[in-house]
């Protein structure tokens, strides 16, 4: 007798089919059953409202977490900077698996880079984060361009370049990857110029906390370094209290001496979506050896960032 399928919870956008398929052959592996993917539909999917106005963190993610509670679905996949940074009673992330490239990058006509396109260029995303620090770069480096916000899956905000509406759009690299189509990217964006959002590139496998042996076959999938990264990160934004469409950016990092990793560097910015004022700062530690260590980490870059004014930079605090 086969053992009964295990059931993954997902969203239908092509990216999340994807990255569900993925994770759904790791899952198999790990647990010799075979894995079925179940599609449920997200209020951020069926909504036409900007991410902003919708409330931002969690439209995503409460469909498929209620599909969780009511034993509809056995684990979930989530992008991770798309989950709500508090604790879901009841059910836990049993994996964080590698994360994938955090960069954002660019897709823009004529195969420019940032650098390279026009004045006045008009540049579409839907992040108030990456708005802030485009707008920044711009002002600092002589640029003139508009920032213009759109929704959509890839294909629709891709399109706006092909379609000739907009001259660039900015998007996630692990996404592109996922969904195959990297080699559309025309820069690749230094997370100098531009942080990710908090937890961006990684995923996250949620299932019932009272699933023991789920739970431990997950964990398999775990990454350690990205787990203890994305913890920091999500810590930073949590302690600023913002929501996943706050203009918050984040991005830890392991610093290497040789095959040897020796310390842990979190950056964080926040800034008004016009590029006026940034807040950004960093600090570098041991890497993180537990979960309180990484949220540690996390609190305490921003405690300095509200010392520094961020709390002023964010518009509606979320409640």
């Amino acid at each position: 007798m086969t053992e009964k399928a295990l059931r993954l919870g997902t969203r239908r956008s092509k990216l999340a089919m994807a990255q569900s398929g993925q994770v759904a052959d790791a899952v198999s592996q790990v647990t010799g059953r075979p894995v079925e993917l179940v599609e449920i539909t997200t209020y951020g999917d069926t909504s036409r409202e900007h991410l902003a106005q919708i409330g931002g963190t969690g439209v995503f993610v409460a469909a498929l977490r209620d599909a969780l509670l009511r034993g509809e679905v056995d684990f979930a996949v989530h992008s991770l900077k798309d989950l709500p940074t508090a604790q879901h009673e009841g059910l836990v992330v049993a994996a964080i698996p590698e994360r994938e490239d955090p960069r954002d990058v660019v897709v823009a006509r004529d195969a420019r880079k940032l650098t390279d396109l026009p004045r006045g260029a008009r540049i579409g995303t839907g992040a108030p984060r990456r708005m802030a620090q485009l707008n920044a770069y711009a002002r600092t480096h002589g640029m003139e361009i508009e920032t213009v916000p759109i929704r959509g899956n890839v294909d629709t905000r891709i399109g706006y370049v092909s379609s000739g509406e907009l001259d660039a759009v900015v998007l996630a690299a692990a996404g592109l990857n996922r969904v195959g189509r990297i080699d559309e990217v025309t820069d690749f964006l230094s997370v100098d110029t531009v942080l990710p959002a908090p937890g961006q590139g990684a995923l996250a496998i949620e299932c019932a906390a009272d699933n023991a042996s789920l739970i431990a076959a997950l964990a398999e999938l775990d990454d350690p370094f990205t787990r203890a990264a994305v913890t920091a990160e999500r810590s930073l934004l949590a302690a600023l209290e913002a929501g996943c469409s706050a203009p918050v950016g984040a991005l830890a990092d392991l610093l290497a001496d040789g095959q040897t990793v020796k310390e842990m560097r979190l950056r964080g910015v926040v800034g008004t979506t016009d590029g006026s004022t940034l807040v950004q700062l960093s600090t570098t530690g041991p890497v993180p050896e537990t979960h309180e260590a990484a949220l540690a980490l996390g609190r305490e870059l921003a405690t300095e960032m509200l010392a520094q004014g961020a709390a002023g930079l964010m518009g509606e605090r979320a409640q």
